[in-house]
């Protein structure tokens, strides 16, 4: 990589005569390169922690959840910083830190229904225009 930023100096130095390369070219490149890092790396990794920290902030009593160890359980109680988890049927009560829960099963589902009634929506105004657009051609044809 040191060769090729080599040959661009050199070939761009060349060019103009012998005279000082501008580092215009590689303050672009570096640039360009930070860009593309925040937008691939850092970005996608905060949205991610802002929908986990929204996920566990929005966690109320009666939620099914997995906690980062694997433990699966309904919440019945919720503090400022902990939850309290049932487990099985025995009724082992256990408690947590609110940053040990990993999915709330509950709140994905209302998601997930949200998404679906959200594209019968959308399927179901496709087809009316669709049938609507069908009678207008229909009646335009007589």
């Amino acid at each position: 990589m040191t060769n090729y930023f080599t040959l661009l100096m050199a070939s761009s130095a060349g060019a103009e005569g012998g005279s000082a390369a501008s580092p215009m070219p590689m303050i672009i490149m570096m640039v360009a390169l930070f860009a593309a890092m925040y937008f691939f790396t850092i970005r996608p990794q905060k949205k991610q922690q802002k929908r986990e920290q929204e996920i566990r902030e929005s966690t109320q009593i009666g939620d099914e959840i997995t906690t980062i160890g694997g433990i699966c359980g309904k919440v019945v109680a919720v503090k400022d910083d902990a939850v309290v988890v049932e487990t099985g049927s025995d009724r082992v009560k256990i408690k947590f830190k609110k940053y040990a829960i990993q999915t709330n099963h509950t709140a994905n589902e209302k998601i997930q229904a949200e998404r679906e009634a959200a594209r019968a929506a959308m399927q179901e105004k496709k087809s009316k225009k669709s049938k609507k657009d069908d009678s207008d051609d229909k009646s335009d044809k007589e």
